[in-house]
């Protein structure tokens, strides 16, 4: 029979005669994985699959340039210097600005119901802002706990005191736009005024709870990371909406 396997660690293990036929897997680590005479069958497949061969073929490159090729604006997601970012916040106002119209044509009550049991709308836009504080707010700007209570990290975060973490609080879309508002304009004010010599530089370490470790980062690396966040999220809460 169907068990649930939660927290365990399968590293260097061995899968054999295993049945995984309508199975949903959430948060796993396949990296370094050996499948052979496996049956992926009308699968889906939605994450970080960089350096995937399949029966001979890397099939992220493919993937990528499918992708690009849907929506040449995701492109711009990866930018080369200080005006490649101003382009693509301006590209990530702009389409935030239509998903959240789209939003409110919704009752607020249905901004709230978590599709598939993944971030209702409400919560994705609490995530954004924490993703803002994370990656702009502490790595690239030396602020160490920049939480707003409302902020939400990513489920597989380890909890800590300090970190805001409330799942069960229900504040209205008004009131998390605020917050959003407030992050998405000191993200432009940053990006307004960056150059291309801080674009290639690295941040200084800042110690304290929360993702990443204290570490010097690429600062182009942060900026491509949190415009992914804004990319990926967009996507899967114009696909909820869609279904709500």
């Amino acid at each position: 029979m169907a068990e649930d396997l939660v927290d365990q660690d399968f590293r260097g293990g061995l899968v054999r005669e295993v049945n995984f036929r309508d199975a949903r897997f959430e948060r796993v680590g396949f990296r370094g994985a050996t499948m052979r005479g496996v049956e992926f069958n009308d699968a889906q497949i939605d994450g970080d699959v960089e350096g995937l061969v399949i029966n001979g073929v890397e099939v992220w490159p493919l993937i990528e340039a499918e992708l690009d090729r849907r929506d040449p604006e995701r492109v711009k997601m990866r930018p080369k210097d200080a005006d490649g970012v101003r382009t693509a916040w301006d590209v990530v106002e702009r389409l935030w600005a239509g998903t959240v119209e789209r939003a409110r044509q919704l009752p607020e009550e249905k901004l709230h119901v978590r599709v598939d049991g993944e971030w209702s709308f409400i919560q994705t836009l609490r995530h954004l802002v924490y993703a803002t504080e994370v990656w702009i707010y502490r790595v690239v700007q030396g602020e160490p706990e920049p939480w707003h209570a409302l902020s939400l990290p990513y489920d597989g975060a380890k909890p800590h005191p300090r970190l805001p973490w409330d799942l069960d609080v229900q504040p209205s879309l008004d009131e998390v736009l605020a917050i959003r508002h407030d992050r998405m304009t000191r993200v432009r004010q940053y990006v307004d005024q960056l150059t291309d010599a801080e674009f290639n530089s690295q941040t200084t370490p800042v110690e304290g709870p929360s993702w990443p470790p204290a570490d010097a980062y690429d600062v182009k690396m942060c900026l491509e990371i949190l415009l992914n966040e804004e990319w990926q999220h967009r996507l899967y809460a114009e696909r909820d909406l869609q279904l709500l």
